[in-house]
């Protein structure tokens, strides 16, 4: 496939594939959950080379909805969490972002995605829709179809308004992974196709896969979308609501959500930054390491973007040779949104080793920090949270196991 190489994240290649290191993905912690910072052709050049390494490959796309609803919402968090990729969808994520300092510039929807993949004429990546409004899939696939584009539908499946349990039978997975489909498309409504995504992780066969709900309404005709200038300027969502009336609700609720989290979080944040540039309070960051039968990590000072090239080989030699990795933070003065980022893709990699990460010693100000970012959860976890749910546990254990984070040794 004719993908552009995008100089995203590190790459080796391995047997003649090319692998994409995920340490090295440009993450960020925002508010709860990750997000990469990446651009519409480096994430195009992603999915490509997911397809081509034919391993499974998760995308989710935050938009407000998902930002809020994670807020409450431990499943839609850990789907984000367990993703291989998380650009923004949302224009309020990209002027959070920009306030958090973040370099993220503009969002990347999952339409977007969809309309990228359809120029690479010179390739054809073939998809499987599943879901959306009963007669929608049908008349994507057969608009797809009968375009000369990169994409060519092989299979459509409308199954329905049951139970993400009803919708993962045998029969259904069955017929999607014989589709010989290379990017499975999801349409369910945010949080039951992110659940559906990650309950059959370990069942699908279909490399490449993602919810990207509006896209099969406006790739169908069913919807118009809103003008780019409209997009650009960040009022798609009210075009939304002249297209889809009912949508009124979830604005509403979710744009009362973001003004508290605005109030309690983000503003404290950005003055907490803009207080350390003024005093010039960024200093080293002082790193120790030791391996016995664990590994254990232990920083002091400033846990901060200029210092994460040096702890990635670190926490790659780290993941790579032991079952529990404990990062001793009794020492750190601050953090930011880039070591938070790193601290998700560490404990993404553990699990999918079948070990886990723990977070020991934080002091009341640092903890203070993780509950301002949204992160309160990797230093307190419970039955309601982290890998404790059924469905992720019964999604991972066969491919990624098992893992916990705790705020001292010994305890989870």
């Amino acid at each position: 496939m004719n993908f552009l190489p995008s100089g995203y994240g590190h790459r080796e290649f391995v047997t003649g594939v090319e692998h994409l290191d995920n340490l090295s993905r440009e993450v960020y912690g925002v508010l709860g959950i990750p997000i990469d910072a990446v651009d519409l052709s480096a994430v195009v050049h992603r999915i490509g080379a997911a397809m081509r390494q034919d391993q499974p490959f998760l995308i989710s796309t935050p938009n407000l909805n998902f930002l809020v609803t994670s807020q409450f919402d431990g499943e839609l968090r850990e789907s984000l969490l367990r993703s291989d990729l998380c650009p923004v969808d949302g224009v309020p994520i990209v002027w959070i972002s920009r306030l958090l300092g973040i370099p993220i510039q503009m969002r990347v929807a999952g339409s977007d995605i969809f309309d990228r993949l359809k120029l690479e004429a010179s390739s054809s990546v073939k998809v499987f829709l599943f879901g959306g409004p009963e007669g929608v899939a049908e008349t994507c696939s057969n608009v797809l179809n009968s375009q000369s584009s990169g994409v060519a539908c092989v299979g459509t499946l409308y199954p329905g308004f049951g139970s993400v349990e009803k919708m993962s039978t045998d029969a259904i997975i069955d017929a999607i992974n014989a589709s010989g489909a290379r990017f499975l498309i999801a349409s369910l409504g945010a949080q039951k196709g992110q659940s559906w995504l990650l309950r059959n992780h370990h069942r699908l066969r279909i490399p490449v896969r993602s919810h990207l709900g509006a896209a099969l309404n406006f790739q169908a005709g069913r919807l118009r979308r809103a003008p780019l200038l409209v997009r650009r300027f960040g009022f798609e969502w009210l075009w939304r609501i002249k297209e889809e009336p009912h949508l009124w609700r979830r604005y509403f609720r979710d744009g009362l959500v973001l003004l508290r989290l605005m109030l309690t979080s983000v503003l404290p944040l950005a003055l907490g930054a803009w207080w350390r540039g003024v005093v010039n309070d960024d200093g080293g960051l002082d790193v120790s390491y030791e391996r016995d039968q664990h590994t254990t990590i232990k920083l002091a000072g400033h846990a901060v973007e200029r210092h994460v090239a040096k702890l990635i080989p670190m926490f790659r030699d780290s993941i790579g040779n032991s079952n529990l990795l404990t990062i001793d933070v009794s020492g750190v003065r601050a953090i930011d949104p880039r070591f938070l980022g790193l601290l998700l893709i560490a404990r993404k990699q553990m699990a999918a080793r079948g070990g886990r990460l723990q977070i020991w010693g934080a002091s009341s100000r640092l903890r203070r920090a993780f509950r301002l970012n949204r992160f309160d959860f990797l230093l307190n976890p419970s039955p309601a949270t982290d890998m404790q749910h059924g469905w992720a546990a019964a999604a991972f254990a066969r491919s990624e196991g098992a893992m916990e984070v705790s705020s001292a040794p010994g305890n989870a």
